[in-house]
């Protein structure tokens, strides 16, 4: 199975699909109107047919052709009927013996739910974060389990983040285009210099940040 991987070399092509059909668990981080959507649409295409996928999103907008798809979509308290959150979905989400988790969205204490999740080992996990780049797609991720209020200490969030974690890829937006302008591997947190260690798999060419 291939796909388009946009303005990157053939050989990190290959090896972004490899990560993908291999299981890697990968966090996208993008820009303001980076089209974060059209990525997750883009990689759900590379996995295989057999394995099946729990969709979690706040409103309906990835599309997936797989027929082994189970599509849960949180709602508002209205007319009496109690609210569904992202948190509650992320909490039922392994009674349905997903394969792969795709989560729209990370945007609070629902990291806290999706890092568990990581924990148990659930290979392939997909999700997207705001951010300015790359690295800060980590911080934001440390932040948003954070608000979750759980009582851990801060540099074991960041441990449990950089062992459940495989892949960041970050995407930005120029006018006419969209691209891929950073993909980190990670490897490690150190506890003691507070620091992530990663590798850059891949950088954009200056003249196209």
């Amino acid at each position: 199975m291939t796909g388009d991987w946009g303005e990157i070399p053939e050989e990190d092509r290959k090896e972004n699909q490899f990560s993908l059909e291999k299981g890697f668990r990968l966090m996208s981080s993008y820009k303001t109107s980076a089209q974060e959507t059209t990525l997750l649409n883009a990689l759900g295409k590379f996995i295989p047919p057999d394995e099946r996928i729990l969709l979690i999103e706040d409103t309906a907008e990835i599309q997936l052709a797989q027929a082994n798809l189970v599509r849960f979509e949180a709602r508002r308290e209205q007319n009496g009927v109690p609210a569904v959150s992202i948190r509650d979905l992320l909490k039922a989400s392994l009674r349905h013996r997903p394969d792969r988790i795709l989560l729209g969205e990370i945007r609070g204490s629902e990291a806290f739910d999706l890092l568990q999740l990581l924990n148990t080992g659930h290979a392939g996990t997909l999700s997207t974060i705001h951010a300015s780049s790359a690295k800060q797609g980590l911080a934001r991720f440390t932040s948003c389990v954070l608000q979750s209020g759980i009582e851990l200490p801060y540099r074991s969030i960041k441990t449990n983040i950089a062992d459940s974690l495989n892949v960041v890829v970050h995407i930005e937006r120029r006018p006419g285009r969209r691209f891929i302008s950073e993909v980190l591997e990670i490897n490690s947190y150190d506890p003691d210099s507070d620091l992530f260690d990663f590798c850059s798999m891949y950088l954009a060419p200056k003249e196209h940040a």
